[in-house]
């Protein structure tokens, strides 16, 4: 293997969805206790504490849950310390630090006026919506659809009043602004695995309600109504509903090998007349095989004056692991061009050791990150990265090389290809030639056979001097030379 250029190619529910299928029979033990215990010490959300919410009544008056216990900022880095803490626990799929974070960016309390950010507040809304610890109840409901757990009600309460902010928040954005609100939910539902392709299923499918929930789910019925009191037109409209996407993350459920997830998707297959969704199976196998997130990690953007984004997705599986532990393979000098290429250093490291603490504290600022230490193997992905993003095209090529070889990101040839599409719109002969040979193979999906186009790469990257190209250039011309139809 060469690190120049290395192209190998090899063959390769959640508790809502048990509430809606009934196929799941494992419970998450802990949370469901963790539910009931904090039910159990509750002792009223409302004054007197005895206000709990009563069916029928007005959402934005009924009292919500408990919120997480948080500082009264009166210390330095407080502020930033709880919305890091938050930030992990919403990124981990946690249904109250998902509203307590919305209520952060919308800044309802004076002194987070400084983290003020529509969009922010309202993808934590989406993921909070669409969550099932929200909408599965841990008790039974009566038989006229009435909780009769006080903590179902508080659960029932937030998410009226979810509802409510999240449509104020999107009929105040433009287009612009609501397809980030969208793309920055689909990447963080993508880490969460199957469980997050579930979720995104369930947003494009029409049998389910508008966040996904069930489709007789009391709020998200109110949020269908013509009732202004009630009707939610914009948080409707976020999620376009068609069979393709919601076959698409099915399919990508099932693609992590999760049984459920594989269950749910022939449910989907035959949930219309005529098995009419079956009969997209070949177009979405392809679409899916091409598909990658709308983002390589969360954009570390931040309000004026507020604590910067952090992405603190983890994702689930060994996998993600090793490939982590692999970057050791890689030549630390593609991370001190691209610590150069960020502005963080003016010399050009050729060991971690060189790489001063100064530099590391820079760019984990500018990841929205604090933590202490040396550079560790998720500092160096991530600074290759985040200089692919901003437009390096070396770094666009060793990306697409990491995503080829399963060396600090786990093997993606659908992400490889797309940045070698990337370093080759910026003149790169060894991405051109990388391309050539995913259009002379072909590779499941991502790149179909194209022997033609593969031929005209490999001319441009020998003309650009790329030399493997040169070397086998000759024996291209003589091949395509003998072929009547090329």
């Amino acid at each position: 293997m060469f690190w120049g250029l290395s192209v190998r190619f090899k063959a390769k529910a959640t508790c809502a969805d048990r509430h809606v299928t009934g196929r799941r029979s494992v419970v998450r033990l802990t949370r469901l206790i963790t539910a009931v215990a904090a039910a159990s010490v509750m002792v009223g959300c409302g004054p007197n504490g005895v206000n709990w919410p009563t069916e029928g009544r007005d959402s934005r008056i009924g009292p919500t849950c408990p919120r997480p216990p948080g500082t009264d900022n009166s210390h330095f880095g407080d502020q930033e310390r709880e919305i890091r803490h938050f930030r992990k626990l919403a990124f981990s799929n946690d249904f109250f630090a998902q509203i307590e974070l919305s209520n952060r960016y919308m800044g309802l309390r004076a002194t987070d006026e400084n983290l003020t950010d529509p969009v922010e507040a309202a993808v934590w809304l989406v993921m909070a919506l669409s969550n099932p610890e929200g909408y599965a109840p841990i008790n039974r409901t009566a038989r006229n659809g009435q909780h009769t757990s006080r903590f179902d009600k508080c659960l029932a309460a937030e998410r009226a009043n979810g509802y409510r902010q999240l449509e104020r928040l999107l009929a105040r954005m433009d287009t612009s602004e609501r397809d980030q609100v969208r793309n920055r939910v689909i990447y963080v539902q993508s880490q969460l695995g199957a469980d997050g392709f579930r979720t995104l299923g369930r947003l494009y499918d029409t049998q389910y309600g508008p966040m996904g929930e069930p489709a007789d789910n009391r709020e998200g019925v109110r949020a269908t109504m013509r009732d202004p009191a009630y009707a939610r037109p914009n948080v409707i409209s976020l999620f376009q509903r068609n069979d393709v996407d919601a076959y698409l993350y099915n399919y990508k459920a099932s693609a992590t090998g999760d049984v459920g997830a594989y269950v749910m998707l022939k449910d989907f297959e035959r949930s219309s007349p005529e098995r009419e969704r079956s009969k997209y199976g070949a177009f979405v196998e392809a679409k899916a095989k091409r598909w990658v997130s709308p983002f390589e990690f969360y954009p570390p953007q931040a309000p004026a004056g507020g604590v910067p984004h952090a992405d603190e997705s983890r994702p689930r599986g060994d996998i993600y692991g090793y490939a982590l532990t692999r970057m050791d393979e890689l030549p630390f000098i593609h991370v001190g061009r691209a610590l150069v290429y960020l502005d963080l250093t003016d010399q050009v490291a050729q060991a971690p050791s060189e790489v001063s603490d100064h530099t590391v504290m820079g760019l984990r600022a500018i990841l929205g990150r604090k933590d202490g230490g040396r550079l560790n193997n998720l500092d160096r992905v991530r600074a290759i990265q985040l200089a692919a993003t901003n437009g390096s095209a070396q770094a666009q090529l060793v990306l697409a090389v990491m995503y080829s070889e399963g060396v600090g990101v786990p093997a993606d040839y659908a992400r490889a290809f797309h940045w070698y599409q990337e370093a080759e719109k910026q003149g790169s002969a060894e991405a051109r030639y990388a391309m050539s040979t995913y259009f002379a193979l072909g590779l499941s999906g991502v790149a179909d056979q194209d022997k033609a186009s593969a031929v005209v790469l490999r001319l441009g990257s020998a003309l650009d001097g790329y030399r493997p190209s040169a070397a086998r250039l000759q024996a291209v011309l003589n091949e395509v030379s003998r072929s009547p139809h090329r």
